[in-house]
């Protein structure tokens, strides 16, 4: 067995401000949708991820990895969305242990009404604050952590 390799003081002053970023950047998204639509982000991300996709439709599975969220969770994400009258859930015709979701018309409508404001949420508090070629870096380096995290190379979608 050999000893750990410690964080040095390089990565330990990049470690750190990564630590804090990651907590609290999902909490100010979170807040600013809450009080716009009673949502969080992770709603929002399921949302834009749906009306991107072929006739607003997806299948479940494909959902949950590609909004980085679990089954179970995205499963009642969806349920509470379907219930508001924005997502609508279905059975595969083909496979019944495949279920849909399509962004319905009143769930379109949210997303116009929030995306503006969320959009200038995420240039306040990132876009903003950075140069053309920190954009780029940040790009580069959220790719090269989150291949090494999926394995998948999924980071750009």
């Amino acid at each position: 067995m050999s000893d750990p390799r410690w964080l040095d003081d390089r990565e330990m002053a990049a470690w750190l401000p990564l630590i804090k970023l990651i907590h609290l950047l999902p909490q100010a998204l979170d807040r600013q949708l809450r009080d716009e639509v009673g949502i969080g982000h992770s709603y929002y991300s399921m949302l834009a991820s749906l009306s991107d996709a072929p006739d607003r439709t997806m299948p479940m599975g494909e959902l949950a990895r590609y909004t980085a969220t679990s089954p179970s969770r995205l499963s009642h994400a969806i349920s509470v969305m379907q219930e508001r009258g924005w997502v609508e859930r279905r059975p595969s015709p083909a496979d019944r242990r495949i279920q849909y979701a399509t962004l319905t018309g009143a769930g379109l409508e949210v997303l116009r009404k929030v995306a503006p404001s969320h959009v200038a949420e995420v240039r306040r508090l990132i876009f903003d604050r950075l140069t053309l070629e920190q954009v780029d870096q940040l790009r580069d380096l959220g790719t090269a952590v989150l291949d090494g995290l999926d394995g998948a190379g999924s980071a750009g979608r």
